[in-house]
């Protein structure tokens, strides 16, 4: 008997959704820091065992949005049950439900699928203070299972991983057993340059930047790739942070990504970065769908 079938991780920002997802996987799929929405598309991560394939979504930070980009991200999270077969629910061991916690918990009721609450960063607590948060949670919402853990430190992975197996259905394997990801490599790329502005820069910056593959030649006979990539902010005071004094704030961004890049595709990398204005395209549909946002367009 073999199972299969599609796991959506859903949660407010940052409770630690993209490193659950990695640590599960064992390899960096999706991008972490410790800024909130970070996570801005659908991420699949894909694990293979000798009876099972599970095909994990990460998705972005579910809260009530107001901007048209964040709009965009809580619809390509509930957007993401559609294809699920189970969701997990992750929740921060540290603290409380609040009203964005009971919000996504109003938006699973009458949901048909089997439900397990993951209590995350429970490394940071103590084990007292979880059997009132459990309590809490479970009156709240009937959970097939409720399962503490921590993403970091790798405590419970395994259990949670075979709950999962349990409740999924008999299934085909959908893809080839040497993927981890369906994800494209232009779209790794970008994310790892993301990432690195993210940790490096402040305030809107972070929020404010998409960025854009232009090229991605792979020379096999050199083992080597060059990539050509853009920045794109909403103002020139951004572009002259991002630029920072004689450049060193690019080159910093490059520098990072590129070590990033050339772990993850075993190759040398060649990589150049450009940073470009596009007025409020965070407010802009048509830029939006431009930068991969939209409805209806690919991540990948």
């Amino acid at each position: 008997m073999f199972k299969s079938g599609f796991i959506v991780i859903i949660g407010k920002p940052n409770v630690g959704k993209s490193t659950l997802i990695n640590r599960i996987i064992g390899e960096k799929v999706a991008i972490t820091t410790h800024k909130p929405q970070t996570t801005r598309n659908r991420i699949t991560g894909i694990k293979n065992l000798e009876n099972a394939q599970l095909i994990f979504v990460d998705t972005p930070g579910i809260h009530r949005a107001k901007t048209i980009l964040n709009r965009y991200l809580v619809d390509t999270a509930r957007d993401a049950f559609t294809d699920a077969d189970l969701i997990l629910l992750l929740v921060d061991a540290g603290k409380d439900p609040d009203d964005d916690d009971r919000f996504i918990l109003e938006s699973l009721h009458d949901m048909p699928l089997p439900v397990i609450l993951v209590i995350n960063k429970i490394d940071l607590v103590k084990k007292e203070s979880l059997l009132p948060l459990i309590e809490s949670y479970r009156k709240r919402y009937s959970f097939r299972e409720i399962i503490p853990l921590s993403a970091l430190k790798g405590f419970s992975i395994n259990r949670l991983i075979e709950c999962a197996v349990d409740l999924l259905p008999e299934g085909p394997q959908y893809f080839h057993a040497d993927l981890f990801t369906d994800l494209s490599e232009r779209f790794l790329a970008a994310e790892m340059i993301r990432e690195k502005l993210t940790l490096l820069t402040q305030k809107e910056i972070p929020y404010s930047a998409a960025v854009m593959v232009d090229q991605f030649q792979e020379d096999e006979e050199r083992n080597l790739i060059r990539i050509q990539a853009t920045i794109n902010v909403e103002k020139d005071s951004q572009k002259g942070i991002l630029i920072g004094k004689r450049g060193l704030m690019l080159k910093e961004i490059g520098r990072r990504a590129r070590l990033d890049m050339e772990t993850f595709f075993n190759a040398k990398i060649y990589l150049e970065l450009y940073v470009r204005v596009r007025r409020n395209w965070t407010r802009d549909t048509k830029w939006l769908r431009e930068f991969g946002y939209g409805r209806g367009k690919s991540s990948s």
